[in-house]
């Protein structure tokens, strides 16, 4: 491989890196209060699908990404409500938004569009041009938004409330933190950046919404967490690693397309995310009360 294509390869990585890192770095502070969402599979599908709705009907990009926001912070409601203040299980509430997710998706297809497939095109964020890739601005916004949120979370009175919450709640309570609040918050922040993520993956990257177009990030997100120690700057690496392997298998399913090999290279992403998972997921430590429900004496 020449260097020029390495440079560009490396530069496109930019590309699937952002829903990654939004999703991860959303999902850091939500885990460092103490509260586990695994549903970020699902906000990525519905937040792709209502922006692109948003977009098909109205061509307004902005308002677009904003209800691709507003839906990832339903979403973190939802998921607030019967995590923290029900004290529902964490895991059954994330699978539950996954499955709602899907279903919704494949309805609205049929629907609105009438096919199980995908949207027809809709208008994209206008790009940047860095060394002869377009790159999208928000590849650069979520990496802003990861270092004020590892700034918040290490540098900031609040951001160590926060963490108190996930590692001794009722410690924490006893300080005069509102634990409950303080999760309750966590996770809608988490979610809020996932719903960018997704409206990233349908009217920026993608350019439509399709039936399978959160593919699997929403996991690999959640390995990323794992992967970065719960550090949002570290899980700007990670991202970009994990982004790295989605545009290498898009680099060669281009250059050797023999059908069968095309299907070979898509596995890269989630043998990559595999690998990667196992060698570094044991050696952090994750918050001592995470998933674990607060229950005020």
């Amino acid at each position: 491989m020449e260097l020029s294509n390495i440079a560009n390869l490396l530069i496109i990585s930019l590309v699937p890196m952002v829903p990654l890192l939004l999703g991860s770095v959303g999902e850091i502070v939500a885990e460092k209060a103490g509260v586990v969402n695994i549903g970020i599979e699902g906000i990525f599908l519905l937040s792709a699908l209502t922006s692109a709705v948003v977009d098909f009907f109205t061509g307004n990009i902005l308002l677009a990404i904003m209800t691709g926001i507003v839906t990832g912070t339903a979403l973190g409601i939802l998921h607030g409500i019967i995590s923290v203040y029900l004290r529902g299980d964490q895991i059954v509430a994330g699978v539950g938004v996954n499955i709602l997710a899907y279903g919704l998706c494949v309805i609205s297809l049929v629907t609105i569009w009438g096919t199980f497939g995908s949207s027809p095109p809709v208008k994209t964020v206008t790009k940047i041009r860095l060394l002869g890739s377009r790159i999208s601005p928000l590849a650069f916004i979520s990496i802003a938004i990861a270092v004020a949120t590892w700034y918040f979370l290490f540098k900031t009175n609040i951001g160590l409330r926060l963490r108190a919450c996930g590692e001794d709640p009722r410690a924490a309570e006893t300080m005069g933190v509102n634990v409950m609040r303080t999760r309750f918050l966590a996770t809608i922040y988490g979610a809020m950046l996932a719903g960018l993520g997704g409206a990233y993956l349908s009217i920026d990257w993608v350019g439509q919404f399709t039936r399978e177009i959160a593919a699997g990030r929403g996991f690999i997100a959640l390995a990323n967490v794992a992967f970065s120690g719960w550090n949002p700057l570290t899980a700007i690496a990670g991202a970009f690693i994990f982004g790295f392997f989605e545009a290498l298998s898009i680099y060669l399913s281009i250059r050797y397309g023999q059908f069968a090999l095309v299907y070979l290279f898509k596995t890269i992403p989630y043998l990559g995310t595999i690998a990667v998972t196992v060698i570094f997921v044991g050696r952090a430590k994750m918050p001592a009360a995470l998933g674990k429900p607060y229950i005020k004496e």
